[in-house]
C-alpha cells in the first residue's frame, strides 16, 4: 500500500482517485486471493468427490441460492446508495435493513424446507438443502459489507475475506486428509459463511461502531422496501437465469453432468470478478459525480463501460483458447469433458459485463424498474432456452443457452 501511495502522489491525482485507486487494489488483492484459493481447495475436493458427487453438492447449493434473492430482497443496492448519500443516517438504515434481512431469510428457509419436501424425491439430497438453507441467516450480516462499499473502504471487506478463504480452505484439506463424506464438505460450505459473517462484525466493531447502535425505523424499512421491490423481481430473475440451468441438468440429465458444468464455472468465476470489483468501486463515485455534473457523471460512466467491457472480450477469448490445458492441468482427466463447456460459457461473461455496468447506472439514475423487464426478459431466455436445448445437445445445449441468456439480458435488452 505504501508504493500505491507513492505512485499515486508521484502524479500528484487528488485525494479521491487516490481513494478509488486504493479501493481498487485492496478489491483485486481480495479477490484474486478468494478466487485463486477457492479455484485451488475446489480442484482438490472436485478431484477427491469425483463428477457425480460434486454435481451433487453444487445442485445443492444452486437450489439455494435460487432462494436467497427472497431472503436479501434486493436490498443491497438500495442500501449502498442511501449511505453514500446521508452517512449521517448510517445506524438507522443498517439497522433497518439488517432486520428486514433476518426476517426473510428466516421466511425464506421456511419455503425452502417446503419446496424440497415436495419437489425433491431423494431423503439425502433434501436433508442436505435443508441444512444448507441456514446459510441465509449468516448473509444477513452482508448490510456490513455494503456499509463499508459505501465508504469505499475496501480494504477490511477484503482482509475478512482473506481470512475465510484460507481457513474455510484449512479446512476444506483437513476434510480431505480425513477422507470426509460430501455431508462434511457441504457443513464446510456453510461455516464459510459464519466465518464471513464473524469477520464482518469484528470489522464494523474496531474500525466503526458498536452493532448495538443500530435501530429499526419502521418509516425507513417501508422506504427501503418500496425501493427494493423492483430489484427483488429482478434479483430473483437473475438468479434464476444464473443457477436454474445447474437445478435443470440436475433434473433432465443427472449430477455427473452438473459435476461438469460446475467445473467448466469455476473458471468463470475467476473472468467475472473484474467487471464486478470495478462495477462495487465506481458506483459510490457514479453517485456523486451525477450529483455535481450529469455531464461529467455521463463520460466517466462511458470510460467506465469501454474499459471494463473490451477488457472482458480480450480475456474470454483467452479463456477459451486455452481451455484444454486450464482442465487437464487442474481438475483432471475425469473432467475433460467440461472443456468445450468452458469454451462455449466463458462469452457469456461479455453479457455479464455490460450487464453489471448499466445496472449500476440504472441505480445511480433510479430507474430500478427498467431492471425487472430486463432480467424477466434473461429469466425467459434461460428457462426457454434450456427447455429447448438440454433435451437435445445436453449439458453443451446449456452452456449455448447461458451464453444467448447472457447476451439477452446483458445488450439486446437495452434496445
Amino acid at each position: 500500500m505504501n508504493i500505491i501511495d507513492k505512485i499515486t502522489n508521484k502524479f500528484n491525482l487528488s485525494p479521491a482517485k487516490q481513494k478509488v485507486i486504493r479501493n481498487v487494489v485492496w478489491a483485486v488483492i481480495g479477490k484474486v486471493t478468494t478466487l485463486l484459493g477457492s479455484l485451488l481447495v475446489g480442484v482438490f475436493v472436485a478431484r477427491y468427490l469425483g463428477p457425480e458427487q460434486y454435481g451433487l453438492m453444487n445442485y445443492v447449493i444452486s437450489y439455494v441460492a435460487i432462494f436467497q434473492v427472497i431472503a436479501s430482497f434486493g436490498m443491497d443496492n438500495i442500501e449502498i446508495r442511501e449511505e453514500s448519500k446521508i452517512p449521517e443516517q448510517k445506524d438507522k438504515i443498517i439497522g433497518t435493513a439488517f432486520t428486514l434481512k433476518i426476517g426473510f431469510a428466516l421466511l425464506t428457509m421456511l419455503i425452502v424446507a417446503i419446496t424440497v419436501w415436495i419437489f425433491e424425491a431423494d431423503s439425502f439430497t433434501k436433508w442436505m438443502i435443508i441444512l444448507y438453507s441456514a446459510s441465509m441467516i449468516a448473509n444477513s450480516f452482508n448490510v456490513i459489507r455494503n456499509y463499508f462499499t459505501s465508504l469505499v473502504w475496501n480494504e477490511y471487506i477484503v482482509k475478512t475475506e482473506i481470512t475465510r478463504t484460507f481457513v474455510g480452505a484449512g479446512i476444506k484439506i483437513a476434510l480431505l486428509l480425513l477422507h470426509a463424506p460430501l455431508v462434511w464438505f457441504i457443513v464446510a460450505t456453510l461455516f464459510d459463511t459464519i466465518l464471513i459473517a464473524g469477520g464482518y462484525l469484528v470489522s464494523y466493531r474496531s474500525k466503526i461502531d458498536s452493532i448495538w447502535k443500530w435501530t429499526f425505523d419502521k418509516e425507513q424499512a417501508k422506504y427501503i422496501l418500496k425501493q427494493s421491490f423492483p430489484l427483488l423481481l429482478s434479483g430473483a430473475a437473475v438468479i434464476i437465469y444464473q443457477k436454474i440451468d445447474q437445478v435443470m441438468i440436475s433434473n433432465m440429465i443427472d449430477n455427473t453432468a452438473v459435476g461438469y458444468y460446475s467445473v467448466a464455472g469455476k473458471f468463470l468465476e475467476i473472468c467475472i470478478f473484474v467487471p464486478t470489483i470495478l462495477t462495487q468501486t465506481i458506483t459510490p463515485i457514479l453517485v456523486k459525480a451525477r450529483e455535481q455534473n450529469e455531464k461529467e457523471y455521463r463520460e466517466k460512466a462511458q470510460v467506465f463501460m469501454n474499459i471494463t467491457v473490451w477488457g472482458t472480450i480480450i480475456m474470454c477469448l483467452l479463456v477459451s483458447l486455452l481451455a484444454t490445458p486450464l482442465i487437464q492441468y487442474t481438475f483432471g482427466a475425469q473432467y475433460m469433458a467440461s472443456v468445450v463447456l468452458l469454451q462455449i460459457m466463458v462469452f457469456k461473461v461479455i453479457g455479464y459485463a455490460h450487464a453489471q455496468i448499466t445496472g449500476a447506472m440504472i441505480i445511480v439514475e433510479n430507474k430500478q424498474k427498467y431492471v425487472v423487464v430486463r432480467n424477466l426478459i434473461g429469466c425467459i431466455c434461460a428457462i426457454g432456452f434450456n427447455l429447448f436445448m438440454i433435451p437435445s445437445f445436453g449439458a453443451v445445449g446449456a452452456a449455448i443457452s447461458s451464453v444467448i441468456t447472457a447476451a439477452c439480458t446483458g445488450i439486446f435488452s437495452h434496445l
